[in-house]
């Protein structure tokens, strides 16, 4: 924490921290969403619970053949017989996943505000069409059991969670249960294998395919107009306990390798974690990369730039930095990256990272 009355920060230590809960996770929504939205509930969202809500069809868009299907995860296997009527989300964004097929969870799980909504950001207006959101659920405290036991679901997903053993025990005996998967670490799944997942849960395989197949074309379309992203580094980084840096297993990390970008091959390395990791002090030059994405609340741009030892860095005097905060879109797409804002995000994000690596200090990476 800065202290009162410095001008200017001496450690990395000392930078403020952000919320852990925004740090975990730091122009056009895709055209391929499934209209006419099946609603699994009639409520609007807020912080009570609806277990009388009466769904309408969960079954419409379910592919022949869809089940019973089996989902293998790190704490062992989910059959789920039919398709689910009362889906809930206890993971911090599957709720993207599920809307993106034309299923609306009867509850999902918070994380941040996203332009006025509670659980769904700008890129998702389109595919929710009006209807009313989930009830919604916190994880300040953990999973809320009993107020996922009062929505009476047939379905829980929890793919990005940081869901335990006994927190499957107790979920699963209130409903099929998928938990993490067994393959990634812990909150490092990738946006499309958590697209498949839901999409096999939900019964529509193909129709997921298809929307992470757009999703990904936005992407290279992307990677292609800008061949100077291509043997350029980049790192995605938020000041927490000092400074956070996001690794190769991370879905932001992956999301810049995917536009062209390499990491510093010393990252996993350094930071000690193939996911993220604090950065010390002495290795400050990790940083000093050709585009840095930051993600910062509050007064941490001010607080970073404060500091000694990152302001005598090319990548600050060279204006190579892309600041995002809450409330500007990027923000909250970088956080979350699902098959749903991936498209968004890269839109608004590559501008700034063109103008990052183009060479010329005098061009700004604050606006596209």
């Amino acid at each position: 924490m800065l202290k009162s009355g410095s001008p200017c920060l001496t450690h990395f230590g000392d930078l403020m921290p952000i919320s852990r809960r925004r740090f975990l996770f730091g122009t056009a929504v895709l055209a391929t969403t499934v209209a006419g939205l099946s609603a699994c509930n009639a409520s609007a969202g807020s912080d009570t619970t609806n277990s009388e809500a009466t769904p309408s069809a969960a079954t419409t868009g379910v592919e022949e053949g869809a089940y019973p299907v089996t989902i293998a995860h790190k704490y062992g296997q989910t059959t789920i017989a039919a398709a689910p009527q009362r889906v809930v989300t206890v993971g911090l964004k599957e709720q993207d996943d599920c809307v993106a097929l034309g299923v609306v969870p009867v509850g999902s799980t918070t994380w941040f505000d996203l332009d006025g909504s509670t659980l769904f950001g700008p890129w998702a207006k389109d595919a929710l069409a009006g209807a009313a959101e989930p009830t919604v659920l916190t994880d300040t405290d953990g999973i809320q059991f009993e107020q996922v036991a009062a929505l009476n679901p047939d379905l829980i997903i929890g793919v990005y969670s940081g869901m335990k053993q006994a927190d499957y025990d107790k979920l699963t005996a209130l409903a099929p249960t998928i938990a993490p998967l067994k393959e990634y670490q812990e909150w490092g799944i990738p946006w499309d294998a958590q697209a498949t997942v839901v999409g096999q849960a939900l019964g529509r395989p193909q129709q997921m395919t298809a929307l992470i197949e757009d999703a990904k074309k936005r992407v290279q379309v992307v990677k292609e107009a800008n061949p100077e992203f291509g043997g350029r580094t980049a790192l995605a980084a938020t000041p927490w306990e000092g400074v956070f840096v996001y690794g190769s297993q991370d879905p932001r990390g992956r999301l810049l390798t995917d536009l062209g970008f390499s990491m510093p091959p010393t990252l996993d390395k350094t930071i000690k974690d193939a996911w993220g990791g604090d950065l010390s002090d002495e290795n400050v030059e990790l940083l000093d990369v050709d585009a840095l994405v930051w993600l910062v609340e509050g007064n941490g741009r001010q607080e970073i730039e404060g500091n000694k030892a990152y302001a005598s860095l090319a990548v600050h005097k060279e204006g190579r930095e892309v600041f995002t905060q809450p409330d500007d879109g990027m923000y909250e797409a970088f956080s979350f990256l699902t098959v749903l804002s991936i498209g968004y995000l890269v839109e608004q994000l590559a501008p700034r990272l063109k103008n990052a690596v183009d060479g010329d200090p005098g061009t700004s990476a604050e606006k596209p």
